[in-house]
């Protein structure tokens, strides 16, 4: 938005850990403003209010009941998602959630009907695919560098979150799991890049019954594992691509590269750049092999431009800039468009990674029934500070 514009006024909704740096992001987008939290626990809202000058801490009935904000972040346990979300639109609010997008998809389908009705927006994470690493990619990709594609691998070896989150139950409960928690940004990167996905098959296993909490005050305190922990699939693309994917809280360690991309005439490769995913994060380097060349070459990332103040020392969104998805939905509201990170692909994204589950029982693929548009880049100028300055080689 611009400066001479009305602030979009935003309710959070869900303060638990991931809400830290969506409030401390979201200051640094132009026309962006998060004037009230709430959850279930009011002590924790009330901290993170004082810590993010926030001026209004309220009950989550009392912030989608007020008239003067304009979109819910809905930051919630994935269970309460769906819940959230439709509340947020029957009070005539635009709404951007947390992945997964729902846990079940009949869920899904009600919210993109409500929204569609109520003439709203709906957004949900990931949005990792507007940072410099993945918009290289697909600048790569659209100057036909690798040729036509034929194929994409991605490979998510972890071991679970119970040595770094004080309380990781959720992880492991109903709508939980590596492929609900990690899948989504290596599905959404895959769609930025490759268009949605036809149909999958899967294989997944539960490793081990329960798990022990490894930090915080519940150190050595046992939890139930109710889903699956290692997950394969296998992926059609609409466009004919193939991939596979692998996704687990049962690895200890792996030197395999998180993302690659297969084309006729070369390969595009995302290692994993620093500790932590590869794709759960903006930045990272790109690197490109080609016929023509006979050793891989690292593709520079975009630089930021002057108009985004950021921190110093990043380019473009090459630092963990959730949030940058609500700011971008909020430049679709203005313009009464649908956004990129949108609700019809969080929705593609849970049905395919439902078919992914569903498969093994099945025996057989899962056709996908829903579709998305495939996300467009980022433009190299606009007005929500959402810029990307290309500086790829041709």
């Amino acid at each position: 938005m611009s400066d001479g514009s009305k602030s979009f006024r935003v309710g959070l909704i869900g303060t638990g850990r991931i809400s830290n740096i969506y409030l401390e992001n979201c200051s640094k987008f132009d026309g962006l403003e998060i004037v009230a939290c709430g959850s279930l626990n009011r002590e924790e809202s009330r901290a993170k209010a004082t810590e993010f000058k926030v001026p209004m801490v309220a009950e989550p009935d009392q912030i989608l009941a007020d008239p003067e904000i304009d979109a819910i972040l809905n930051l919630t346990i994935p269970a309460a998602h769906a819940r959230i979300s439709l509340a947020a639109l029957e009070a005539g609010k635009h709404v951007y959630s947390e992945k997964p997008f729902v846990t079940e998809l009949s869920d899904g389908r009600r919210i993109l009907d409500l929204a569609r009705s109520k003439g709203l927006c709906v957004g949900c994470a990931p949005d990792t695919f507007f940072g410099g690493r993945w918009q290289t990619v697909r600048k790569l990709l659209d100057q036909n560098a690798i040729g036509a594609p034929t194929g994409v691998a991605a490979f998510v070896p972890t071991h679970g979150v119970e040595r770094h989150h004080p309380n990781p139950d959720f992880y492991y409960a109903k709508g939980g799991g590596p492929l609900l928690d990690l899948g989504p940004y290596y599905l959404a990167a895959m769609v930025f890049c490759l268009g949605p996905i036809a149909r999958v098959a899967g294989m997944s296993r539960k490793t081990f019954p329960e798990r022990m909490i490894e930090n915080g005050p519940r150190h050595g305190e046992m939890m139930p594992v109710e889903v699956d922990t290692h997950c394969l699939s296998l992926i059609e693309f609409e466009s004919g691509v193939l991939g596979q994917m692998m996704v687990s809280f049962d690895v200890w360690e792996s030197e395999t590269p998180r993302l690659e991309i297969y084309g006729t005439e070369g390969t595009i490769c995302i290692p994993d750049p620093d500790p932590g995913d590869g794709a759960n994060i903006f930045q990272g380097e790109v690197w490109l092999r080609t016929r023509a060349t006979s050793r891989w070459t690292m593709r520079p990332r975009p630089v930021a431009p002057e108009n985004w103040e950021v921190a110093e020392n990043t380019h473009g969104l090459n630092f963990d800039a959730r949030g940058a998805g609500l700011a971008e939905l909020a430049a679709a509201a203005k313009d009464n468009r649908e956004p990129r990170a949108s609700g019809a692909l969080g929705f593609h994204l849970c049905e395919v990674m439902q078919g992914m589950l569903d498969s093994p029982c099945l025996g057989r693929f899962v056709d996908i029934q829903s579709t998305c548009a495939r996300p467009a880049m980022l433009p190299e100028t606009s007005e929500t500070g959402l810029n990307v300055n290309w500086e790829v080689p041709t």
